[in-house]
């Protein structure tokens, strides 16, 4: 996948990604396979997280992932990312600067908005997937009202997106969901039970495919 058209036909199949966000450094690693084991196969390692470029290098060497880098904050976060084998950039904000890399650099850019203001500027600067952050109370509700006026748009929420109301936020129009707490949950990673983490992605990857297809663009 060393191209943006590939990467978002992979990301218009999958359909979810497993992201993980941790201090224990220990846990990266494992945590990670365990998502894989159980079914992702878009993931991404917040820059926060320990060893996260390290991560993403040696994540983006099995050829079946599509691998990226969340809480990209600068150009040269971006510039760090992408070296390491990034092949989308995911950040809280929309950074007019790390969209423009993104893109010149043909990689995915997953700029954060919460309003229709919001993600029509990305779309504009050149963002081909908006996640939807923070998560609203109504997610499922948030997706569908701002697609009305604005249909072209991709949407990906990701914080509070669970087991329960994934298929909800798909079936709504959004183009896919991602996975953080809800997936790696705090008390798995302090105890190593890596083993309720698979079982729990296997579990979400059942309820992102029977949403069934993106019906957008």
């Amino acid at each position: 996948m060393r191209d943006m058209a590939t990467a978002l036909e992979f990301l218009a199949r999958e359909r979810c990604s497993a992201i993980l966000r941790t201090d224990l450094a220990d846990a990266v690693e494992p945590a990670m396979q365990a998502a894989v084991t159980g079914g992702f196969r878009v993931v991404e390692v917040t820059l926060t997280t320990p060893r996260a470029l390290e991560v993403i290098a040696q994540l983006s060497r099995q050829s079946d992932l599509l691998v990226g880098a969340g809480t990209v904050l600068t150009p040269a976060d971006a510039e760090a990312a992408h070296y390491a084998g990034a092949r989308f950039l995911v950040s809280p904000v929309v950074d007019d600067r790390v969209i423009r890399y993104a893109v010149a650099h043909d990689l995915v850019a997953v700029p954060g908005c919460y309003t229709p203001t919001e993600m029509l500027a990305a779309h504009r600067a050149g963002a081909q997937i908006v996640k939807l952050f923070p998560g609203p109370a109504d997610g499922p509700g948030h997706v569908r009202a701002c697609l009305g006026p604005l249909p072209f748009l991709r949407i990906f929420p990701t914080s509070g997106v669970t087991e329960t109301n994934a298929a909800a936020h798909l079936e709504a129009g959004a183009f896919g969901v991602g996975f953080v707490g809800s997936l790696f949950e705090p008390a798995d990673l302090a105890a190593g039970d890596f083993e309720r983490i698979r079982q729990r992605a296997e579990r979400m990857v059942e309820a992102v495919r029977s949403a069934g297809p993106w019906r957008g663009e």
